[in-house]
């Protein structure tokens, strides 16, 4: 059991089995999950922290290519790696920096051999504890359940867990198989990136976990990072179009005959009546849309010309 407002199913055998089928059986081509190098996945760690994975592949091959070994990197005069990665925009050069300095620990400190734990790979010049963690699972299969931004997403819609990043991880780490982490942490991650996105995919990216997911039986999609969205039926931006419409189809209307236009529960003097429509033509009128003459049943709309 965890501290989630809703307990994992009781089958969580079933919950992980379908997620890494659904993984092994397709899932996005990336060359550093091809690889256990810990330092390939180092550099690819490094360089996605600010830019989009399609335009890693390039820059990673590019600086492998050039520097294939953390021996190599060590080795590389600093001004070349930081021109490197500002000629690829990747983001704060220090990123750069740091990781010609972990390199050059790698040489000295760790007898040219990555640590193989989050605690030893932490101990690396710019290595925080979530790079500590994917370098340690994807590269040693030893690492926690990795918990970014997509997997919080996912959690939090699919098991119902409170926006609480100890819980996240708390959670995270009772559904990872043991000793499975570079599986489990590729799967969920890619469950995020390409099904679970900021809006959903769930059908069509064929979501192993609907059956379980709060989310997906409540209509309610809201995460962390995707606050609830205002509805646009009913809303202020659906009747300003509304009147903007049907003011085009006319020359002019007076005020009562235009609201009846726009909302069948118009009545001049009810919640949606001469006063809300006023205050909806006056922020037309200030935004330079509609012009305004006269005053109550009288008052006489028409667009700008």
């Amino acid at each position: 059991m965890t501290d989630c407002q809703r307990p994992l199913p009781d089958d969580v055998t079933a919950v992980r089995r379908a997620l890494v089928e659904w993984y092994e059986g397709d899932h996005r081509s990336f060359p550093w999950r091809e690889t256990t190098d810990p330092y390939e996945i180092l550099v690819s760690e490094v360089m996605s922290q600010q830019t989009q994975l399609g335009r890693v592949v390039e820059a990673w091959s590019e600086f492998l290519e050039r520097w294939p070994t953390a021996a190599d990197l060590a080795a590389a005069d600093r001004a070349d790696v930081v021109g490197f990665w500002t000629s690829h925009s990747l983001g704060y050069n220090n990123r750069a920096k740091y990781l010609h300095e972990a390199a050059q620990q790698v040489q000295s400190e760790f007898d040219g051999s990555f640590p193989q734990t989050p605690a030893g790979l932490s101990e690396l010049m710019g290595v925080g504890p979530y790079t500590a963690n994917a370098v340690a699972s994807f590269a040693f299969d030893n690492g926690d359940a990795v918990v970014d931004t997509n997997v919080k997403r996912v959690l939090y819609r699919v098991f119902d867990v409170p926006d609480d990043d100890a819980t996240f991880e708390r959670v995270a780490n009772d559904l990872m198989p043991d000793g499975e982490s570079r599986v489990w942490n590729n799967a969920i991650m890619e469950l995020g990136g390409v099904a679970c996105e900021k809006t959903p995919h769930c059908d069509e990216a064929g979501c192993p976990w609907r059956e379980w997911c709060h989310a997906y039986q409540t209509g309610d999609f809201t995460a962390p990072d995707v606050p609830t969205q205002p509805s646009f039926e009913g809303s202020r931006r659906q009747m300003r179009g509304r009147v903007v419409k049907v003011l085009g189809e006319h020359d002019e209307m007076n005020l009562d005959t235009l609201g009846h236009r726009i909302r069948v529960d118009y009545t001049p003097d009810g919640e949606y009546g001469r006063v809300w429509l006023r205050e909806l033509l006056s922020d037309l009128s200030d935004d330079g849309l509609v012009e305004v003459e006269g005053a109550e049943g009288e008052t006489v709309i028409r667009l700008q010309g």
